[in-house]
């Protein structure tokens, strides 16, 4: 993984690999600015000075994980210089905003005092987001303009829109050769992969061609649309031909109800990122930077044609146009939202009554909730070290929780702040 770089005046650099990172750290000519991403500045050199070529982000919103990546692109095509994997907390804020709704009813139905109305005060702006889907927008925005402080950018690519390939090879072409295309299929593909779990709907066999197959045959008035596609292996659907799924199914009554609920089951996830695409295109043109945008279509077949595994940050290195790929074989940074804490100062147990209070500030001795540290214990049952976050409390005795688990009662004199805590 690539390390970032910045000058001494705090000027995004051209990112350099990892020994020549620990080479320019061990003669002193750096020193370490940033730990998530790792980002080194340089102390004797000034943008002015240096070559900087420029870098590309590439995005692959998703529902519940976007994948992205920092690329260079050459004449020998793109090379991957860091890889990003932001999970997203929106299902977290979906069920906080039900728990504070069933609060204000449960309010409104007890015996309080009157209250007026306060509905026609309370207007939506025009495009405005529900939280849970405007988090996800907020989130890619936050780690583009963090990247663009710590890397030279010049431009950014998301998954969008299909680009209008077939007119520009051939402006002749019209018809049904120009609706279909050269990616014709990849999108309805894509769809039902997704949708079905990339297995066949009446054997669950994985890891083998499929086909899109009609579940009320056309030969019994079915018709091409999505709700009546699922996908089949070349034997089931040999198999099924033109026989009713009711019939097909007779002696597998399970597996027809499962099939018939989910042909009508709408996909959560496709819904969430495409209500969020258009916002996150429109905050990323502000950042003044030229926006490429691509397909899933296309993405798949930049990765099938250049046998790239299925993964949201790999995709995100095929999103636009791609010639070569190199470079993916690299660690992923994985991103977890976690918020930033709560307004709420009284606790609550799972039936909604209050069982503690929590303190008005939420530093104590220079500490948060949240921070990453670094405890070095000297003496005692808890003798060593550990890195972690910190959950302070107001008498100075913090919990710590590292990877191998839970360390509790270190006192806020053994600790040294390594980063505050931002959200993530």
């Amino acid at each position: 993984m690539a390390v970032l770089v910045v000058d001494k005046h705090k000027n995004p650099l051209m990112p350099c690999t990892e020994a020549r990172a620990r080479c320019l750290l061990d003669r002193e000519r750096a020193r370490i600015h940033k730990l998530y991403p790792f980002t080194i500045r340089i102390v004797d050199r000034l943008v002015e000075n240096s070559v900087v070529d420029g870098v590309q982000v590439k995005i692959d919103p998703g529902s519940k994980e976007t994948g992205a990546a920092l690329v260079r692109t050459d004449d020998d095509g793109t090379h991957a210089l860091s890889l990003y994997s932001i999970t997203h907390r929106g299902d977290q804020i979906h069920k906080k905003m039900q728990q504070r709704a069933n609060y204000r009813r449960r309010r409104r139905s007890k015996n309080l005092r009157y209250r007026s109305p306060r509905f026609k005060n309370r207007k939506r702006r025009v495009g405005s987001l529900p939280p849970s889907l405007q988090h996800r927008v907020d989130t890619v925005v936050s780690w583009v303009k963090r990247l663009t402080k710590l890397a030279p950018v010049t431009g950014i690519s998301m998954e969008l829109v299909q680009f209008d390939t077939q007119k520009l090879q051939n402006p002749e072409i019209s018809g049904i050769e120009y609706q279909q295309g050269t990616l014709f299929g990849y999108e309805v593909r894509e769809y039902l992969l997704l949708k079905w779990g990339h297995k066949c709907a009446y054997c669950g066999k994985e890891n083998i061609p499929l086909e899109v197959e009609h579940i009320i045959p056309k030969a019994h008035g079915g018709s091409n649309r999505i709700s009546n596609l699922t996908l089949a292996c070349h034997e089931c659907n040999q198999k099924k031909g033109d026989k009713p799924i009711e019939v097909f199914l007779k002696n597998k009554p399970k597996i027809l109800k499962k099939i018939q609920e989910q042909c009508k089951t709408p996909l959560k996830d496709a819904a969430a990122v495409n209500a969020t695409r258009w916002s996150l295109y429109n905050q990323l043109k502000k950042f003044g930077l030229p926006v490429e945008t691509g397909t899933g279509g296309q993405t798949k077949w930049n990765r099938t044609r250049l046998n790239i595994p299925k993964e949201h940050w790999l995709d995100a290195v095929c999103v636009g146009t791609v010639s070569n790929v190199s470079g993916i074989n690299k660690p992923v940074l994985c991103i977890q939202c976690y918020g930033r804490g709560s307004h709420q100062r009284t606790r609550v147990d799972s039936h909604g009554f209050p069982k503690g209070h929590c303190m008005r500030t939420k530093r104590v001795h220079g500490f948060a909730t949240g921070d990453i540290v670094f405890a070095q214990v000297p003496k005692g049952k808890k003798q060593g070290e550990y890195i972690g976050r910190v959950s302070v409390r107001q008498s100075g005795s913090f919990d710590l929780k590292t990877a191998s688990g839970k360390i509790e009662g270190i006192s806020w004199k053994y600790c040294r702040l390594l980063a505050k805590n931002d959200g993530y």
